[in-house]
């Protein structure tokens, strides 16, 4: 994130002797993208930041991926995931499952009700989505409160944990690569421009260090490794607590955005889909549709009309409200729909005429477009509507 921030206490001058009140020198940790060529923060440690005493194999969830071959559109419900899960014991790292996935994303949900182990991605950022509940998110900067409706950007190898106050629903998007807002938000400066939907107030960061002690803390470190997924897990314990930050200074930071803050861009006949986008990564965007007004040509068509995605899989979420385009599909609350590329889509035939006049959409959805093929895992299989691909056919309007 491209906007400084000074959290806690940081000398005057970079790379120079910082000391605690009682004479101790703080230990200087550079945390930086792209080698020394992008975003970075320097935090000030009292203990040794690269301390360990032990390092074991932590062994991931089902990570495998199949093929949606044959080729055809998916409705997955992702509410049955955890409709017969236990109540306690569920935390936001460790029982995320995996929906879809591909080299450049994976796409996780579960429950949370627990915290979770102290845990970092050395992959790429994380981006989750807060379907239900509240709480926090402690990380080596600071804490951040989350709500429902919010966005939490974590930027990788951040170590954090997730802290529920109330059973959560969690819809991760982990990348293999830097979240952040779409390059055309930008001035060549990097401030977001007038016409962004968003602007640097609505990004909310850590207010201040959290400052616990503790020796041999264990955490989660999710990296590349063998195996079919590419992906593998280790288990690092430190000497000293990772949060013993006392200070911190840059541009490269966890934070939360809420999508009651976006400002959803309207026209006179139907707006595309990256009017709606809200970040991007490597080889994928993230998009949220939001209550808004809709078109006011008196001859509009409201929904969407049939496109074909030559170049991505769509994966939409819906989370809020009665999606227009999808009624008669079996799509509702909790939905996943996968619309990849190859296949044309579009609204229910029946939908198109029924929207004929509509003023205003009440909606929410977050849609996640690939550049790449999304294969399917194990959370997919688990909750598939098989009905779903030939839903079109039935209802012809």
């Amino acid at each position: 994130m491209p906007y400084y921030r000074q959290v806690g206490d940081v000398p005057r001058h970079r790379h120079t002797q910082a000391r605690t009140d009682a004479g101790a020198l703080l230990r200087e940790e550079l945390m930086g993208e792209e080698g020394f060529s992008s975003d970075s923060s320097l935090l000030y440690h009292r203990g040794v930041p690269s301390a360990i005493l032990a390092s074991e194999v932590w062994e991931l969830p089902d990570l495998t991926t199949t093929a949606n071959h044959p080729l055809k559109p998916r409705h997955l419900r992702l509410h049955e995931l955890v409709a017969s899960v236990p109540e306690a014991d569920l935390d936001a790292v460790q029982h995320r499952r995996l929906v879809l996935g591909n080299a450049d994303v994976r796409i996780s949900y579960g429950a949370a009700t627990a915290p979770s182990p102290y845990y970092r991605n050395a992959l790429g950022d994380e981006c989750v989505y807060v379907e239900a509940g509240s709480g926090t998110v402690e990380t080596v900067f600071g804490t951040l409160a989350y709500r429902a409706g919010e966005y939490v950007v974590v930027p990788r190898a951040t170590t954090h944990r997730w802290v529920p106050a109330e059973p959560s629903l969690l819809y991760a998007i982990e990348a293999m690569s830097h979240v952040g807002p779409p390059r055309r938000y930008l001035s060549k400066n990097g401030q977001l421009l007038e016409h962004a939907p968003y602007c640097e107030r609505d990004l909310h960061g850590p207010d201040g260090p959290l400052l616990v002690e503790g020796e041999e803390v264990e955490v989660l470190v999710k990296h590349r490794g063998p195996g079919p997924s590419g992906v593998v897990g280790t288990r690092l314990t430190y000497t000293t607590h990772p949060f013993d930050v006392v200070g911190w200074d840059g541009c490269l930071y966890p934070f939360t955005f809420h999508t009651d803050d976006f400002m959803p861009i309207t026209g006179k006949v139907h707006q595309p889909p990256p009017v709606h986008q809200v970040f991007e990564a490597h080889n994928f965007v993230i998009c949220n549709f939001l209550p808004r007004k809709v078109d006011y040509h008196p001859l509009a068509v409201p929904v969407p009309y049939f496109h074909s995605n030559v170049d991505s899989d769509e994966v939409m979420f819906y989370v809020g409200g009665d999606y227009e385009a999808r009624k008669g599909s079996g799509i509702d609350l909790g939905s996943i729909s996968l619309h990849p590329g190859g296949i044309a889509h579009g609204p229910q035939p029946s939908a198109i005429e029924a929207s004929f006049g509509a003023e205003a959409f009440e909606e929410s959805a977050v849609m996640v477009d690939t550049f790449r093929p999304l294969e399917l895992g194990e959370a997919a299989h688990a909750c598939e509507d098989p009905e779903y691909a030939w839903s079109w056919a039935r209802d012809e309007g």
